[in-house]
């Protein structure tokens, strides 16, 4: 499946903060490789990021926890052949699936491209205790120092941290960032976001081009 989508990489135009594009080329290589579904889940996508770009950010979270809440969850094992591949949102619309990753990081680049503030967000690795496994949800600062709001692909609600006892973090990153958690809002910087391999990895695979 990874080698129908390598030429759709090439296609996409990445999430920015001044909105999103996707390129007549990949909504058609999409629709002729998933099909009409498929490119209608971008285009909806795209009209998400339209909709909302003037919209308060309590009103942008919701939308869009609810939009990719939508998909499928899937491991990277049975879907992608790879006990660890970080699929872009691409990907992940166009076969509507994923797993937790792809929920975190198409959420952070949506609102990215809503105009959200890096600073106010934070892809976050955590030990969802109830599972006794690895998970990542994405958090949302609504000022320095707040108690986060948790968007989770688990919960449909967003929630604030302290609801979720069921998660244990252990670190986060953003754009820039990496952070290692060490209790509640007492989070130490540890370095760059560049040195998460699989999200400069992911990056470096969204190669902005023009249609």
């Amino acid at each position: 499946m990874r080698s129908l989508l390598a030429l759709a990489l090439f296609l996409f135009v990445a999430a920015s903060v001044d909105g999103l594009e996707l390129g007549s080329r990949l909504l058609d290589y999409v629709e002729r490789e998933f099909g009409k579904a498929a490119r209608g889940r971008l285009e909806n996508w795209k009209g998400l990021v339209a909709e909302h770009r003037e919209s308060p950010e309590p009103i942008q979270l919701e939308a869009v926890n609810r939009f990719f809440n939508k998909r499928d969850f899937r491991s990277d094992l049975s879907h992608w052949g790879e006990s660890d591949y970080w699929a872009t949102p691409v990907e992940f619309l166009a076969t509507d699936a994923g797993d937790c990753e792809e929920y975190a990081n198409s959420k952070y680049m949506t609102l990215r491209a809503l105009g959200v503030p890096d600073e106010r967000m934070r892809i976050t690795y955590v030990d969802a205790r109830q599972l006794n496994q690895a998970h990542m949800v994405l958090a949302y600062y609504p000022e320095p120092g707040a108690e986060p709001l948790i968007l989770d692909n688990l919960v449909d609600s967003i929630q604030p941290a302290s609801q979720r006892q069921d998660l244990k973090p252990v670190y986060s990153f953003n754009g820039s960032d990496l952070w290692l958690s060490r209790k509640a809002r007492e989070d130490r910087r540890i370095g760059s976001a560049d040195d998460v391999v699989e999200w400069r990895d992911l990056r470096d695979r969204m190669i902005n081009i023009t249609e």
